[in-house]
């Protein structure tokens, strides 16, 4: 019997657990986060006698007679203050990790109400954040303390929902206070939990699976395997080529696939009876590169063989033109695979729903889980409900099912609600990463520097299964040639399986690889040519009516050259700096269907907006609010943004390519066009009942069509940063100038620029995901992960003057603003030592010498 103080209540419980499960399971506390459950992340973070401390290092055994403290027990005021500093400040993105930090910073307060700078680093240097940059987190600690020692009531803000105009996220306080619901926190009567038991090998022929001690198990409601799936055993984000079980007499692609799925109704017997589930493996050698995967006589990964698509882009002569050009560079180059470290593992609740199923989540998009999930039970679209939950960050990781069709199987056979939840081990295995690539550039330039021809060979490591391997490849094809304005290029990618982790969609998409290349490539050329790095690039930065590389005119809406200016000053303020820009469409693109959804509906006086498009932290539903305030000229307390969800929704795409803010954005702007032509003969109340919806479709031409100069996307956003080093190799400052079209709310922008900067650190210097004979080493711990006291300085520049109507002349901001940063901080290190690094993370700096344990 172990007895405690749990807010204010006194606490009696017999059975010894872990304080984490005791407070989420028993107590339904939705403030504290399951985050990883190794004491890493610092989501699961409460009070334990005033003091901040990891509740999933703690059993109840160890806080006898203790007082222990969570969100939910502070006080009204003290839930005022920060729901409000953090608001304001705009340090609330995805959410997941915000309670924990909410805790650390009231155990910095409770013993320092002046804290500074440095203490507040110093006080959430246990608190992993994955979106913000820990920019905006620490200048809410520190208005929150304020507001503490000087007594200040928060003040009451009236916004008008314009576009420009620094409105609170929408979603900010309930995130804050950890009552934002996540798939995870959802527990509903008679629920069972499920999992899957994965592959001992990364590539072994299964023999035989015996379930049958398993299915004895007390309190197991379900054993299957593939025979049991009704529908397609196969599945895929684009490619069908995953299977949701491996087969008896099939092999193991990667330490990932899963054999077997169990439900049960407690926790410990799930895991009693996956030990009691016996498979005979006949493990294999696996194919842990692309080169030995392209290797003749290598074995198939898939019956087609390894190579998952090629692509070549080609305009003009490349050889003729290198081979005549004055100076020329051609260097070989390294990056690896990459974990999203998202902080909320993923989570699926399902159950019967009529006659069929409706599965809660967090994803990138509803329907493309609504598709899988029909396939694979065999039912009509129709039949499967799709209902998004806050979404603990994504980044493209969660693009790809992972446990969405896992629980959606089991609800269907036991016709109970079943949960299933990764744990970090798990959700580091199996979800798809950044692509691991090699990469040969060699780029010319004449007398003045230039540019002439780029020839390019990628090759891209898709791992065991396709997911986005496609899309990805094309994309670090179709920008590998820079924001420059040059016309013969050949770039050729092959995008090829092995039995590593599939590779996925990753913040970036490809172009995070490619640029690393292309970048570091254009400073030698300027060594060469006698001139600047900055120089370099202002010669040839792409201007509105040029031509870029892969073809596309460049609209009046390009303010590249702009981004160079702003940051010309600090590039030759300090002397040991270095630069990188870049280019990121919006959208899909490259004539493939591309639609975004919006409808209007009035409830009870109020305009819900009810679109799919995911908000994965970007801030989606805290755009189209501004949208649609801006066009209809409501105010935003006459607003609800509704989640997706496959019922009411309608269907605006997966959350990827930095499309929601133009595609979701311009379908919302003409969908108030509607509501404001309606609202000139009544009001929002007299439309009661009423529906309004609208789309738009971007129109763009595939890769290498006959055109001579196709769309291949209806926008890009462009970008330079600066990185700042000091004597000793430790990164100073990254100064980071975005042209973002039109700013929809700044407040938002910046966080967005400053966590795409932070992750760009983290591949550049610290992150890696290695993998021995294809299987992960790595815990969320060892990652390599930015931590508050390691982030330097972050200036961000946003550029605007996009006067388009379209989606008010925004861009998409989500994934450029981590592409530049690592070529930058490449070249801040090529002027401070003379070393030309070539891989990623850099070698020999002040980051990677003691790495592990530092970060």
């Amino acid at each position: 019997m172990y007895k405690f103080i749990l807010n204010g209540v006194e606490k009696v419980v017999n059975e010894d657990k872990k304080l984490l499960d005791y407070l989420r399971d028993n107590e339904r506390l939705t403030s504290v986060k399951n985050g990883c459950g190794e004491g890493a992340c610092g989501a699961c973070m409460v009070l334990i006698d005033h003091k901040a401390a990891r509740a999933c290092l703690f059993t109840l055994s160890k806080v006898e007679g203790k007082n222990i403290t969570t969100i939910e027990g502070f006080t009204q005021r003290e839930k005022e203050i920060f729901a409000w500093a953090f608001s304001e400040a705009g340090a609330v993105q995805c959410g997941f990790c915000i309670p924990g930090m909410v805790i650390s910073a009231k155990s910095l307060i409770n013993k320092n109400l002046n804290p500074t700078p440095k203490d507040i680093k110093t006080a959430i240097s246990g608190n992993i954040c994955r979106c913000t940059g820990y920019v905006k987190i620490e200048k809410a600690i520190s208005m929150a303390a304020k507001a503490f020692r000087e007594r200040i009531e928060p003040p009451k803000r009236n916004f008008k929902g314009l576009v420009g105009e620094r409105i609170y996220r929408v979603d900010a306080r309930n995130k804050t206070l950890g009552t934002a619901q996540y798939a995870g926190d959802m527990y509903v009567d008679g629920m069972l939990y499920g999992s899957a038991l994965r592959s001992k090998y990364p590539r072994a022929l299964v023999k035989s699976i015996d379930t049958t001690e398993a299915e004895k198990y007390p309190g197991v409601e379900a054993v299957l395997t593939a025979k049991d799936i009704p529908g397609e055993r196969y599945s895929g984000h684009i490619i069908s080529d995953w299977p949701v079980m491996i087969a008896v007499g099939e092999e193991t692609r990667y330490l990932g696939d899963s054999v077997a799925l169990v439900a049960a109704e407690t926790k410990e017997a799930l895991q009693k009876a996956l030990d009691l589930i016996r498979v005979e493996y006949e493990e294999l050698e696996p194919l842990i590169s692309p080169e030995r995967a392209m290797e003749e006589g290598a074995s198939k990964v898939h019956p087609k063989g390894n190579v998952l698509s090629r692509e070549v882009l080609k305009r003009g002569n490349a050889d003729e033109v290198i081979s005549k050009s004055k100076y020329v560079v051609n260097q070989r180059y390294s990056v690896p695979f990459t974990e999203h470290a998202f902080l909320e593992p993923e989570s699926s609740l399902a159950m019967p729903y009529g006659d069929g199923v409706k599965v809660y989540t967090g994803t990138q998009g509803v329907y493309d889980d609504r598709r899988e999930i029909s396939n694979i039970l065999g039912l009509a679209p129709e039949r499967v409900r799709v209902i998004s939950k806050y979404v603990g960050g994504g980044f493209g990781g969660k693009e790809d099912m992972s446990v969405q069709h896992y629980a959606a199987l089991l609800a269907w056979y036991t016709k109970k609600p079943v949960k299933v939840t990764l744990s970090r081990r798990e959700s580091i295995i199996i979800h798809p990463k950044r692509h691991a690539m090699e990469m040969e550039f060699t780029t010319s330039c004449d007398e003045k520097g230039i540019l002439t021809a780029l020839k390019a060979k990628i090759i891209s490591d898709t791992g065991a299964y396709a997911s986005l391997g496609g899309p990805v490849l094309q994309r670090a094809c179709t920008h590998a040639g820079g924001p420059y304005n040059y016309q013969n290029v050949e770039v050729e990618g092959t995008a090829v399986y092995t039995n590593n982790p599939p590779g996925g969609a990753f913040r970036g998409f490809g172009v995070t690889q490619s640029v690393f290349a292309i970048e570091c490539n254009l400073n030698l050329l300027a060594q060469k040519v006698g001139i600047s790095p900055w120089e370099i690039r202002y010669k040839n930065a792409i201007e509105p009516g040029e031509v870029l590389p892969n073809g596309q005119v460049a609209g009046d809406d390009v303010a590249f050259k702009q981004t160079l200016l702003a940051v010309k000053d600090e590039y030759e303020k300090y002397p040991y700096t270095g630069i990188a820009s870049c280019f990121k469409n919006s959208g899909i693109g490259v004539g493939l269907p591309d639609i975004g959804r919006c409808g209007l509906t009035i409830i009870d006086g109020k305009v819900h907006i009810r679109t799919s498009a995911a908000c994965i932290g970007q801030g989606l539903a805290t755009m189209v609010t501004q949208v649609l305030c801006e066009t209809a000229g409501i105010s935003p307390c006459d607003v609800t943004v509704d989640s997706p969800d496959t019922e009411i929704t309608p269907d605006s795409g997966t959350t990827t390519a930095s499309r929601q803010t133009v595609f979701t954005g311009e379908a919302t702007r003409l969908v108030a066009l509607k509501l404001k032509k309606a609202l000139k003969s009544k009001s929002v109340k007299e439309l009661e009942g009423r529906d309004f919806y609208a789309e738009y479709s971007g129109v763009t031409d595939p890769i290498n069509s006959d055109k001579p100069n196709p769309i291949s996307h209806v926008a890009y956003g462009y970008a330079t940063q600066v990185a700042v080093l000091d004597e000793k190799g430790v990164v100073e400052k990254i100064i980071a100038a975005h042209d973002v079209g039109k700013a929809i709310n700044p407040t938002n922008i910046e966080g967005q620029i400053e966590g795409g900067v932070v992750m760009g650190l983290g591949y550049a210097l610290t992150e890696d995901y290695p993998l021995k004979n294809s299987v992960p080493t790595a815990k969320f711990g060892t990652l390599g992960l930015f931590r508050a006291p390691k982030v330097p300085e972050i200036e961000t520049i946003i550029i605007q003057g996009n006067n388009s109507f379209l989606a008010c002349g925004a861009k998409g901001i989500g994934e450029i603003t981590c592409i530049p940063t690592a070529p930058a901080i490449q070249g801040a290190y090529f002027k401070l030592d003379g070393k030309f690094r070539t891989k990623l993370p850099l070698e020999d700096t002040a980051y990677r010498k003691n790495i592990r344990g530092k970060f």
